[in-house]
């Protein structure tokens, strides 16, 4: 039941991880566990995964282990403000990024803003 899902991943995103298929499919319901938790990410569907409001959900519930699943796509490791909003949170989300985005004087600066060690990408 689509309500018992919303309630359990608004209490614990991994809980994602008990869901029927069609509901890990569900963006609505992935969505509540990606605002609660970043882990939720590893139990959506494939295309959620790549889905950048998702993504950046999960990367606003925490950061930490969120970057290496969400830039796992070429699509968003080449998404300017994807990127920008990552790399305002952790300027390590600099080193996932593409080349070109790494070379970006906006990206750039808003990574060395957060972390002056975002040189050395």
């Amino acid at each position: 039941d689509k309500e018992v899902v919303l309630a359990a991943v608004a209490n614990d995103g991994r809980a994602l991880s008990d869901a029927a298929e069609e509901l890990k499919a569900d963006k609505e319901v992935v969505l509540a566990a990606a605002n609660q938790s970043f882990e939720a990410l590893w139990f959506a569907s494939e295309v959620l995964k790549g889905d950048k409001e998702v993504v950046q959900a999960a990367v606003k519930s925490s950061f930490v282990g969120t970057m290496d699943l969400a830039l796992n796509t070429e699509e968003l490791s080449a998404d300017k403000e994807f990127v920008l909003g990552a790399v305002s949170n952790d300027a390590s989300a600099l080193g996932w990024a593409t080349e070109h985005l790494r070379a970006d004087r906006e990206v750039l600066q808003a990574a060395i803003n957060k972390d002056l060690s975002a040189l050395k990408y």
